[in-house]
């Protein structure tokens, strides 16, 4: 358990100029999957759907076993109930992410949003702030809504894009 918090709180501190690129890597794909988690949170009725959205994510976005998948959702859970904002978890992404990879990410964030074919006001919101965070220009951001849920199958989004 002690080693658990401890890895945990270290893949959350800067990484010093020292250390290995596995660390950065291991830093930069626990803040996506915070904010993976995040969105999958923000409904009230959590379901396997949504959990499964979350695992083909980090699927596309990182080359990771299927047990390392697993971890990784656990910590960034834990993390997630802990946080009290998006920011460290939005600048690792900026830093370790250019423009095309955050759009890609926030289109399977959207995935995640509509994994269970309702898009609520709340999963608008946090889709809204975590895009402002990094940066993502609204336009790029609708044409990311647009494709996921075009691919999640789900009907017309309220009107509202914002």
């Amino acid at each position: 358990m002690l080693r658990t918090l401890k890895d945990l709180f270290d893949s959350l501190l800067p990484p010093s100029p020292a250390a290995p690129a596995a660390a950065g890597e291991h830093t930069l794909q626990l803040a996506t999957a915070v904010l993976l988690v995040e969105v999958m949170r923000s409904d009230p009725d959590v379901g396997a759907d949504e959990r499964r959205a979350v695992v083909d994510a980090l699927r596309a976005k990182f080359v990771l076993a299927a047990d390392e998948i697993d971890r990784l959702i656990e910590l960034a859970e834990q993390t997630a109930r802990d946080a009290s904002d998006y920011f460290r978890f939005t600048s690792r992404v900026n830093e370790g992410f250019d423009m095309d990879q955050k759009v890609r990410m926030i289109e399977l964030m959207w995935r995640v949003a509509y994994a269970d074919g309702r898009l609520s006001a709340h999963e608008q919101h946090v889709m809204w702030r975590i895009a402002d965070l990094l940066h993502v220009p609204h336009g790029a951001y609708v044409n990311a809504k647009m494709r996921a849920r075009d691919a999640m199958g789900a009907g017309a989004a309220p009107a509202a894009d914002g």
